[in-house]
């Protein structure tokens, strides 16, 4: 395993291995199995060395366990001005909400015949799951386009309605 400040570091997840990188400063990648070769694998219940990859680890084992809704990571995703537009508004959907890239359009401003430039700022985010890509869907709800592949994008959702559902049932 290679984790220096700045380094990477892959774990084991629900959807499958996922390449974290860091420089240092924040989280600046997540890559899904396939998009790279897993050389660096965390042995489960190992923690980075690098305090924003520890971090990142911790959170995604959280919400992947269902105890975490909102990530709390310092974030630096490479971009255009309106692709880290676009990966904010993502950033204000809701745990277990999902949206249309029109409804996403709107949330920037724009009006819902940008959907399209919308929808590749979307395809193009370069931290998945921490800025839940995943809850955008097609206008007619059905699931459209992810980067990680309709199944992956199926179990997070998945996995975000039922303990959406928990989370409220311990509140009433």
């Amino acid at each position: 395993m290679t984790d220096r400040p700045g380094g990477r570091t892959v774990i084991d997840s629900p959807i499958g291995p996922l390449l974290l990188e860091s420089n240092g400063r924040a989280l600046t990648l997540i890559r899904f199995d396939g998009e790279f070769e897993p050389e660096d694998r965390l042995a489960p219940g190992a923690v980075p060395t690098d305090p924003v990859l520890a971090a990142a680890v911790a959170q995604l084992r959280d919400y992947f366990a269902g105890r975490l809704q909102v990530f709390d990571l310092p974030l630096e995703p490479a971009g255009s001005a309106f692709q880290r537009e676009v990966w904010t508004a993502l950033g204000e959907i809701g745990y277990g909400e999902t949206i249309s890239y029109g409804e996403l359009a709107l949330r920037t401003g724009r009006t819902t015949t940008a959907s399209r430039a919308v929808g590749l700022a979307n395809g193009a985010n370069p931290i998945p799951v921490v800025i839940p890509c995943h809850r955008v869907i097609g206008a007619n709800g059905t699931l459209v386009g992810y980067g990680g592949g309709l199944d992956r994008k199926r179990q997070l959702l998945g996995l975000e309605a039922e303990h959406a559902v928990t989370a409220q049932d311990r509140l009433l």
